[in-house]
């Protein structure tokens, strides 16, 4: 299944042939731009499944559509250059500075804000509140650090997460709130799930980033930590919060937005696949359901954006306007 989960997150760049369209105004017509929609795939399970199943829903709306492989923070600048139309699950904690940063330049637009609420944090399998009393709190993790230190970290404790693309600001947490820990990046999600299969299949001590909605929650029992409490002024203001000469004294917002962005260029030449894309609504049901078909039951992204049209039929073509 692991090398299953790992073929999935390299990606691969394909046009797909147009199918017939409807007669509805969302569908491909003459005032649409004589190209396809280039919708990017990033490195976690969710996104490459859901990215699958908004471009089959153009297809079926009449129009062409190219998946580009992008990083997940530059992609937003992409979108300014004209080089992706759409980024369909912006996850506010990870992905909302870099978002905002061009919605603000004007080239980029905040085109909906999904059902989904979101969280984006460091996670622990429940077996620890046994080794390490005092968790959730962050100081009691802290104070449990040796017990998370690793050869690769000395007598620091070892923090596994993200990938780096995903820009989480951990270094500068673990800075700003004094912590006895170290950050290693895994190089991928399946990397995440791998790490904390091994650790739990042993009760041995790990702590690493996990976000929800997600399948993590039907298969392990475990919680985020609680860091004080996220502001804006978190990130920006060294004079907020705990310690008075650094930011990043907080958590992560622990209920985030699931946003869809889309470049302006988009809107102007492509109306009629824009109005799709904006009413593309997705739940936490929806992506827990859509990461689970990978990272449990082996599919990959093709065959689980199949499945998940099939079992929602009626969602994705109300987005159509069928």
């Amino acid at each position: 299944m692991k090398a299953k989960i790992l073929a999935v997150f390299l990606g691969v760049i394909f046009v797909a042939a147009a199918c017939g369209s409807g007669s509805d105004s969302g569908s491909a017509s003459g005032d649409d731009a004589d190209r396809a929609v280039k919708i990017p795939t990033h490195n976690w399970s969710s996104q490459l499944v859901s990215a699958e199943v908004v471009g089959r829903t153009l297809i079926e709306a009449g129009y062409e559509v190219e998946y580009v492989p992008s990083d997940s923070q530059a992609v937003y600048a992409a979108m300014c250059e004209g080089d992706v139309d759409l980024v369909h699950e912006v996850w506010e904690g990870a992905f909302g500075v870099a978002f905002q940063e061009q919605v603000d330049s004007g080239c980029v637009v905040d085109a909906h804000t999904h059902n989904a609420v979101t969280r984006e944090e460091w996670w622990y399998p429940a077996y620890m509140e046994d080794q390490c009393p005092g968790l959730p709190d962050w100081e009691a993790l802290n104070a449990c650090s040796d017990l998370f230190a690793t050869a690769e970290t000395g007598d620091k404790g070892r923090f596994l997460g993200g990938p780096v693309d995903w820009l989480k600001g951990d270094e500068e947490r673990v800075e700003g709130l004094g912590m006895n820990f170290e950050v290693v990046n895994a190089g991928s999600a399946a990397t995440l799930w791998s790490e904390l299969d091994a650790a739990s299949a042993n009760n041995e001590p790990i702590v690493l980033f996990n976000w929800t909605p997600n399948f993590v929650e039907a298969v392990y029992e475990g919680s985020f930590i609680e860091f004080p409490e996220f502001a804006e002024e978190c990130r920006t203001d060294p004079a907020w919060g705990v310690n008075p000469d650094l930011t990043h004294d907080c958590g992560n917002p622990a209920n985030g937005y699931l946003k869809t962005g889309v470049g302006q260029h988009f809107i102007d030449e492509m109306p009629g696949a824009y109005a799709i894309v904006q009413n593309v609504d997705l739940t936490n049901a929806d992506l827990a359901a859509m990461a689970a078909m990978v990272d449990v039951d082996g599919m990959d992204a093709v065959e689980a954006a199949e499945k998940w049209m099939t079992d929602n039929d009626a969602t994705w073509r109300g987005w159509i306007g069928e």
